[in-house]
């Protein structure tokens, strides 16, 4: 089975499970990484991983999500890797998404991340600034502009709602410097909530 391995904290809890059962049960499982991080730790524990371009297919992906609307699309790169997550997820036969109950929101409002390349990034953000998009670029705990796995800045949209998400998401695919937003539409298939009471399954699609 090739897996595809998202990114963050819940997927870190994941990651230490599927190698568990690859151990104790001999699981033929290919990770698939969606960051230099995930495929150190995976590779770390164990997990055979391979990029995305050396595999025919990918059967699963399972990732998080920084938030989910009522109709199930999300908002994806607070760990700054939505990049990579969403050409993993695009390539995948079917995407699990696995959240706690706080990021199932009615209208997604959580920052909105832009992958963007460095050249000409300072008039792009005054273009989203004219816009009324309040962006931010995202800094780094060293100081300076954050720099994503492929080199890249990342400006954070401060929206108060995104009430039309595939409207905006087409926006923002027109505009030149943009690598990549953090919009993942139409793409998750089950969303596993985790509540005080235990998980509930959702098929989205």
């Amino acid at each position: 089975m090739v897996l595809g391995l998202g990114s963050g904290t819940t997927i870190k809890y994941m990651v230490d499970a599927l190698s568990e059962r690859i151990k104790n049960e001999g699981l033929d499982i290919i990770g698939v990484p969606t960051s230099n991080k995930t495929k150190r730790y995976a590779e770390s524990l164990g997990i055979t991983t391979k990029d995305v371009d050396k595999v025919d297919h990918i059967d699963l992906t399972i990732d998080g999500a920084d938030q989910i609307d009522k109709n199930f699309q999300g908002i994806k790169g607070g760990g700054a890797a939505h990049l990579m997550e969403k050409i993993v997820a695009i390539n995948s036969d079917r995407n699990m998404w696995i959240v706690d109950e706080s990021k199932m929101v009615k209208k997604l409002n959580y920052p909105l991340p832009l992958e963007v390349i460095p050249y000409g990034s300072g008039q792009l953000y005054r273009r989203l600034n004219r816009m009324g998009l309040h962006p931010k670029f995202r800094q780094s705990g060293h100081g300076g502009k954050l720099t994503t796995d492929s080199g890249d800045y990342i400006i954070d949209l401060g929206l108060p709602e995104i009430t039309t998400p595939v409207q905006l998401g087409e926006k923002l695919d027109s505009m030149t410097g943009i690598v990549e937003h953090g919009l993942f539409l139409n793409i998750v298939n089950t969303i596993i909530v985790e509540h005080a009471d235990g998980p509930e399954t959702i098929e989205a699609r």
